[in-house]
């Protein structure tokens, strides 16, 4: 490996006492954990806060649970918001982030020949669904260029949205197949100069890096919890802003929850961004949640953002120096996800060499990047993803395993 300057590790670890954090976090004893881009590690805040309301559930009924547990579901509300600079009323419990982002999508009115203008690193399910939006209504998909750097030209993208008016504009602030990070909040300033719709992906970026939807001037944001929030599955949010509620958007299949049936023939939606969700509630995973939020802002949102691309920028330079490794991230700013390809091994068996060393990480496929691996010529990259209570140690060794495999 290259040297490393030990100031800059020794400033990343003294912002968070790492120590204290591992050990509220069982699972780190038993694992090296570099698959925090898909799930990260639960807290013990976490998952006692949803093993008590699933106890309480069974001791005096699940109705009865959720009622007694009324101010901590909103505090789910309060919590999110706090997370990303909005208000309760902003934010919607979602059962995915694919689940937030379709729902938001059919609140949208598409018309044939209605511009989506994307760009070439847009999370796989949002491709596919705008692709679907093609198929059933006619629109139009424009894929903003690249620079040579890497990551979407916001000039060009603007230029784009002057020229093609799109419809709605959607970035992904981090895609899953690479460690870029996408200047969301550039892209969202020239929306609200021309006026248009904007919808950010920031499932990778929550729980990483501090999110500002103000700042970054989006109409609707989407996340998982699970990832870097360090929530249960099964869990995420939409954020949808004043000025979209306002407009009168609403999901195409809303139901009780977000809706009141005022007249036999006519239904009022909810005034706040609860019109997207729906009646059933997994109350358990929204207390989870609500707790990976407070957990995540009193950790600090700020030393996560110095320490855990600091430990990627160290996975990325020791990779770098093996024979057979091309380490695949570009772009002017790399947050915590490290892809790379190693020669003479094919995807599943290198996945499971390097589960059996006891390494969690993760498989990329080119279906899963069409443009970005196509770019690169790859078919397939492994994915590390170290988070702020991995250690030093644990990236060298797992650079050591990579240069042993390689061998």
């Amino acid at each position: 490996m290259k040297d490393h300057d030990s100031a800059t590790e020794n400033r990343t670890e003294s912002l968070l006492d790492v120590p204290a954090l591992r050990a509220d976090t069982p699972g780190s004893e038993k694992v090296v954990h570099f698959n925090n881009a898909g799930c990260g590690l639960l807290a013990k805040p976490v998952l006692a806060a949803m093993l008590d309301h699933l106890n309480l559930e069974a001791e005096i009924g699940g109705y009865e649970a959720a009622a007694a547990r009324a101010d901590q579901v909103a505090g789910f509300y309060r919590e999110i918001a706090a997370l990303i600079n909005a208000q309760p009323r902003n934010i919607a419990f979602a059962a995915s982030a694919t689940h937030a982002y379709s729902t938001a999508l059919s609140s949208i009115r598409f018309e044939p020949g209605d511009v989506v203008l994307t760009t070439r690193n847009d999370f796989i399910s949002n491709q596919i669904a705008f692709l679907s939006l093609r198929k059933r209504f006619g629109v139009e998909i424009v894929h903003a260029p690249d620079t040579r750097e890497g990551g979407v030209d916001v000039e060009a993208m603007a230029a784009l949205m002057r020229t093609r008016k799109p419809k709605l504009v959607a970035a992904t602030h981090i895609p899953t197949n690479s460690g870029l990070v996408q200047p969301v909040a550039d892209i969202g300033r020239h929306c609200r100069e021309l006026g248009s719709l904007y919808l950010v992906d920031a499932c990778q970026s929550i729980g990483q890096y501090p999110i500002d939807v103000e700042a970054i001037g989006a109409d609707l944001l989407t996340s998982t919890c699970r990832k870097f929030l360090r929530g249960p599955r099964g869990s995420g949010f939409l954020f949808v802003s004043d000025r979209f509620l306002e407009a009168g958007h609403e999901p195409l299949f809303i139901d009780m929850h977000g809706a009141r049936w005022s007249a036999p023939g006519a239904y009022e939606p909810a005034k706040s961004a609860s019109r997207f969700e729906e009646w059933e509630f997994p109350y358990a995973t929204v207390l989870g949640c609500a707790a990976a939020a407070r957990y995540a802002r009193e950790v600090g949102l700020e030393a996560i953002s110095r320490r855990t691309p600091a430990l990627a920028a160290r996975l990325r330079d020791g990779l770098g120096t093996i024979a057979g490794v091309e380490v695949l991230d570009r772009g002017p700013e790399l947050g915590a996800l490290v892809t790379f390809s190693i020669k003479g091994w094919e995807a599943v068996p290198f996945k499971e060499a390097m589960d059996a060393r006891r390494i969690n990480s993760a498989l990329s496929y080119r279906e899963f990047a069409q443009f970005d691996f196509g770019d690169k010529d790859v078919d397939w990259c492994l994915r590390l993803s170290p988070h702020y209570y991995n250690t030093e140690r644990e990236v060298d060794d797992v650079v050591e395993a990579v240069a042993e495999l390689s061998a």
